[in-house]
């Protein structure tokens, strides 16, 4: 860790916590649109960790996740944690998952300087936090209307990589290639390791996702021996799934669905009806093998060939990871409301 640590043209002297805007471009209106920051800079060097939300704008869940992960107020032991809950900052503003151009800002990295704005706003972040890092941590949902279950996306080849995302302390870890134009992508070809988590819907606050999210980031953090925060070791064994893939829909029509998120699936199985608007049945959607829904369709109307149900596969260890996967939805704390 360097002594002097700049983040859009800020210098931040170890043992600090700094709140930063890293200005990114303007509106019509002339109103600068910045990306919010915080960075905690412990006094002794080490690690660099950026944890970054909000990258589809309409992915709200880990805005709240670093939200609660900031009130906790850490006490860095060593090393340096960049905060970054909105890095779409228009996206989060119109309540999508694009840029104002329509581009995807998770296929834009590495972007430049000159390019469009998805790639200008890709090459800033890139540059002025990602580039600084030795491990990341990005946060994600599904799409609108679609919601996956707690889980971490990685290089699990990479025995680091993958002791970390043990660490997180979700039942489902899924090997998962790394997408052109990703941040993902970009921040590894930098010589960052990281950690992607898909949790919750669009557009929606979901507690479990959240709760788990935020106990996921600080147990990776002590993992990395930057915090001695007391919190409890999962209780949720983490289970690899080196496949997965989305059953899609045979016919259009009204969806009247038998499986929930989480639950257990044998090849074969009735996962939904597909019926036509007088009842009749038009199609069924069966599952391909035997496996874990960890994503799903949540709007009971479907287009055919539409993805479904995401199933990923465990072989003989899916009816442990349905009882990890249980274990961790009985672990939500109620929330209280301030006084």
């Amino acid at each position: 860790m360097k002594d002097i640590l700049t983040i859009g043209g800020v210098e931040l002297q170890p043992g600090t916590k700094t709140e930063i805007n890293i200005p990114v471009a303007k509106l019509y209106t002339d109103a600068e649109v910045s990306i919010p920051v915080q960075v905690i800079r412990a006094k002794k060097p080490g690690p660099v960790v950026f944890v970054s939300a909000a990258v589809h704008g309409d992915e709200l869940n880990g805005i709240e996740i670093i939200s609660r992960v900031i009130a906790e107020n850490l006490k860095l032991q060593n090393g340096s944690l960049i905060l970054v809950p909105m890095v779409n900052v228009y996206g989060v503003l119109n309540q999508s998952r694009y840029m104002p151009d329509r581009r995807d800002l998770n296929r834009s990295f590495p972007g430049s300087k000159k390019g469009s704005l998805a790639g200008r706003l890709a090459h800033t972040f890139l540059e002025s936090v990602v580039a600084h890092c030795d491990y990341g941590i990005d946060l994600h949902t599904g799409a609108i209307h679609r919601s996956n279950l707690p889980q971490i996306r990685a290089n699990l080849d990479d025995e680091q990589t993958k002791a970390l995302a043990e660490a997180f302390g979700v039942p489902v870890l899924l090997n998962a290639n790394i997408r052109d134009g990703s941040l993902r992508e970009a921040a590894v070809n930098h010589g960052a390791r990281v950690l992607l988590y898909e949790a919750g819907e669009a557009l929606r606050f979901d507690e479990l996702s959240i709760q788990a999210g935020v106990k996921g980031v600080i147990r990776v953090l002590k993992a990395l021996g930057m915090v001695k925060k007391r919190i409890s070791n999962a209780k949720t064994e983490p289970f690899i799934a080196n496949r997965s893939d989305w059953t899609r829909a045979g016919a259009s029509g009204f969806v009247k669905e038998y499986v929930a998120l989480g639950a257990m699936v044998e090849k074969g199985e009735v996962l939904a009806d597909i019926n036509g608007p007088l009842g009749n049945n038009i199609d069924q959607v069966v599952s391909p093998r035997a496996g874990i829904i960890i994503g799903k369709q949540n709007i009971p109307l479907v287009q055919e060939g539409e993805a479904m149900y995401h199933i990923a596969y465990f072989g003989d260890s899916a009816e442990e990871v349905l009882e990890h996967i249980e274990i961790m939805q009985e672990s939500i704390v109620p929330v209280e409301p301030n006084m």
